[in-house]
C-alpha cells in the first residue's frame, strides 16, 4: 500500500462520517441556502470538528459562495476541502537541527504514548540517527517496561532507572549517555498527569531547565500524544497542557479506529498547535508525518479514488 494510500485508508472512518453526510445533504438541495449551511454544520459538530470551528468554516463557506456567484450544491464539497485544508496551516517537520536535539514526549495514560515513542525513534533510526531514549515516566513502573520492550524493536538505547526516581535525574543521564555515544536525537518519555497540573509543570520545568544546563541552545520538540477516539476531550486535554507547558507539536494516534478525525482541525484552528504526526494503523511505520493537504483529500476524496 503506498504512501497516500495508507494515509486514505486510516481516515476511512472519518471520511465515511463526513464527506458522505456532506454528499448526501449536497444531493437533497437543488439551491444553496441557509437550511444547506445549518445542516453542513451539524455534519461538521457530529464530526468532532467543534462548535467554534464548525461555524467559522460555515461562515468561510457563505462568504465563498458570495464571492464566487455558486449557485450549484455539489460544487460546496470542494470549497469546504479547499477551506479546511487552509485551515490547517503549513506542515511543520519536526525541528532537530542540533546535535543532540532531544524530543519531549507527554500525554496521559492510555493515548498510545509509549507506542508512539517507539515508533518515531523506528522513523528517525531508519533516516540515518542515532537516537537514545530515556525512561522519565518515573512513577508508572509499567511504562518503564513497555518503553524497554520498543527499544528493542527500534534496537536504540534506553537510560532508566529504579520506578518513582526522580524524572529530571533520568534526563540528566539520558543527556550525559547520548553526549558519550554521539547520539543524534534524544526521545524523553515523561509524565502526563493532569489531575495534579501543578506537580507537572514542576515537573516539566525542571526536565527543561536540567535540558537548558547541559545542552543550552539544543533544539528541543514537545509533543503530545492524543487519542483520536476521545474526540473533544482530546481537545481539552490539549488545552489543559497548553496551560501547562509549551507544545510544538502534537502526535494524534488511532486515527484509523475513529470517525472522530475532526478533532485535528479543532486542535489547529481553537488552538493554533501543529499536528505533526498522525497513527493510521498498528505497524510500526503506520506513525505519519501530518500532512493537510492529503488529510483533506483522505476526508473529502471519494472511496473509488483509493
Amino acid at each position: 500500500m503506498g504512501f497516500f494510500s495508507k494515509i486514505k485508508e486510516g481516515l476511512r472512518k472519518t471520511r465515511n462520517s463526513i464527506s458522505q453526510s456532506v454528499t448526501s445533504v449536497i444531493n437533497s438541495f437543488t439551491r444553496i441556502d441557509e437550511d444547506l449551511f445549518e445542516e453542513l454544520e451539524e455534519i461538521l459538530v457530529m464530526s468532532d470538528v467543534g462548535v467554534q470551528t464548525s461555524t467559522q468554516i460555515c461562515e468561510q463557506l457563505r462568504k465563498k459562495v458570495k464571492e464566487t456567484g455558486t449557485t450549484d450544491p455539489k460544487e460546496i464539497k470542494n470549497m469546504m476541502k479547499n477551506i479546511i485544508s487552509k485551515m490547517l496551516g503549513e506542515d511543520e517537520e519536526l525541528r532537530l537541527h542540533t546535535k543532540p536535539s532531544v524530543i519531549l514526549v507527554i500525554g496521559v495514560n492510555g493515548v498510545g504514548k509509549t507506542t508512539s515513542i517507539g515508533k518515531l525513534a523506528t522513523r528517525l533510526k531508519s533516516q540515518g540517527k542515532k537516537v537514545v531514549l530515556g525512561a522519565a515516566d518515573t512513577f508508572r513502573a509499567a511504562a518503564i517496561e513497555q518503553l524497554g520492550i520498543w527499544a528493542d524493536r527500534a534496537q536504540v538505547d534506553m537510560v532508566k532507572s529504579i520506578s518513582g526516581s526522580d524524572p529530571a535525574s533520568v534526563v540528566y543521564d539520558t543527556i550525559a549517555s547520548a553526549k558519550a555515544k554521539g547520539a543524534d536525537v534524544i526521545i524523553c518519555d515523561t509524565a502526563g498527569r493532569l489531575h495534579n497540573k501543578k506537580n507537572l509543570m514542576e515537573e516539566l520545568a525542571k526536565i527543561n531547565r536540567v535540558i537548558n544546563r547541559e545542552l543550552p541552545d539544543s533544539s528541543i520538540e514537545t509533543l503530545l500524544v492524543l487519542d483520536a477516539a476521545t474526540g473533544q476531550n482530546a481537545v481539552n486535554q490539549a488545552r489543559e497542557f497548553k496551560t501547562a507547558t509549551d507544545i510544538t507539536g502534537i502526535i494524534l494516534t488511532k486515527l484509523d479506529g475513529t470517525a472522530k478525525g475532526g478533532i485535528v482541525i479543532a486542535i489547529r484552528n481553537e488552538l493554533n498547535i501543529p499536528v505533526k504526526f498522525i497513527g493510521v494503523g498498528e505497524q510500526i511505520d503506520d506513525l505519519q508525518p501530518f500532512n493537510a493537504q492529503e488529510f483533506a483529500d483522505g476526508i473529502f476524496d471519494d472511496e473509488d479514488n483509493i
